[in-house]
């Protein structure tokens, strides 16, 4: 499952929905992404997030499918925020399902390594005094 939203996210009823539909779930991977309140040296005051929405849409499912490929995957869900984000608001969750640990850690960390570097989605970063598009990495 995708999700790009502007709106908060409950983490516990994200996971909760998600493990109910399987028995066979043995690990829950999770990945939870906040606003910092310090980067580039500087104090953030908060970040605007801006999406090409049906573009990440589209590249967010590729990259999930290329997982499920990868590893065993039972299901996944990928949530990223976009609008105004305060510092300590969540940004991103990724959770992969498996029968075992090691294909639901490897999975989340692949996912959120394409969300970090190559996804369709900009941040910019206020100060107090300026602000700047943040270049995306690893």
């Amino acid at each position: 499952m995708i999700k790009i939203q502007k709106k908060n996210f409950n983490i516990d009823k994200e996971i909760k929905y998600l493990k109910d539909k399987y028995s066979n779930v043995g690990a829950v991977n999770t990945f939870i992404g906040y606003v910092r309140d310090f980067n580039n040296n500087k104090d953030v005051k908060y970040l605007d997030l801006d999406v090409y929405k049906e573009m990440a849409l589209k590249e967010l499912s590729k990259i999930k499918n290329n997982a499920f490929k990868k590893w065993r995957l039972v299901d996944c869900l990928i949530l990223h925020r976009y609008g105004r984000l305060k510092v300590n608001e969540k940004i991103v969750l990724v959770v992969c399902l498996s029968e075992h640990r090691k294909d639901s850690f490897e999975a989340s960390k692949f996912i959120m390594d394409y969300l970090k570097k190559d996804a369709p989605l900009w941040k910019k970063e206020f100060y107090h005094n300026d602000s700047v598009w943040l270049e995306n990495s690893n």
